[in-house]
Formats: structure tokens, C-alpha cells, sequence
């Protein structure tokens, strides 16, 4: 998770399809005219070295233009070929 904003926030875009799910992810990732500004994770759930599975609970604060905004999600990865990916999320 805390990977993949950085990624975010560098505009890595690379980064974030190569950890994307191949079953979920676009075919183009971008998010071009954020800045982000802070992240909070608020909960996670397995994820650990023997699990398969993982949920993140987090807060991530960005700026579009002047705006300041917060986006609220519970993400769900995967392991696959030993890397965590990121499935899909549920905006809060």
C-alpha cells in the first residue's frame, strides 16, 4: 500500500500497473493533476508472510487544483508470484 502511493505521488505510473491485479487493472494508469499529501493507514487485515490474501483500511489526502480532498478506501491485494497486488477497493 504505502508503495503504491509513493508511486502516486511521484507519478510512478509504472509502478502502479506492475502492482496492479492483471485481472482488474486498466490498461492505462494515471491520475495526472493530483498532488498527494499525506497518508494514514487506518486498519489492515492478514497480509502477513504466509497469507495470500490482504485488506488496508486507509485515509490518502490530495489536492486537485485548489481543492483539497480526502479519498477513503478498503483495498484488497493478493499475492501472486510472491508480490503483492492490488485487486480492487471499496471507497468509503
Amino acid at each position: 500500500m504505502r508503495s503504491r502511493y509513493t508511486a502516486n505521488a511521484l507519478g510512478q505510473w509504472n509502478h502502479l500497473w506492475a502492482t496492479w491485479h492483471p485481472r482488474t487493472r486498466p490498461d492505462i494508469v494515471d491520475a495526472q493533476g493530483l498532488e498527494w499529501t499525506g497518508l494514514q493507514v487506518l486498519a489492515t487485515k492478514d497480509g502477513q508472510p504466509g497469507d495470500t490474501t490482504g485488506v488496508v483500511e486507509f485515509r490518502a489526502s490530495y489536492q486537485a487544483g485548489k481543492r483539497h480532498n480526502v479519498l477513503h478506501e478498503v483495498s484488497r491485494f493478493q499475492r501472486r508470484a510472491g508480490r503483492w497486488m492490488y485487486v480492487d477497493g471499496n471507497v468509503e
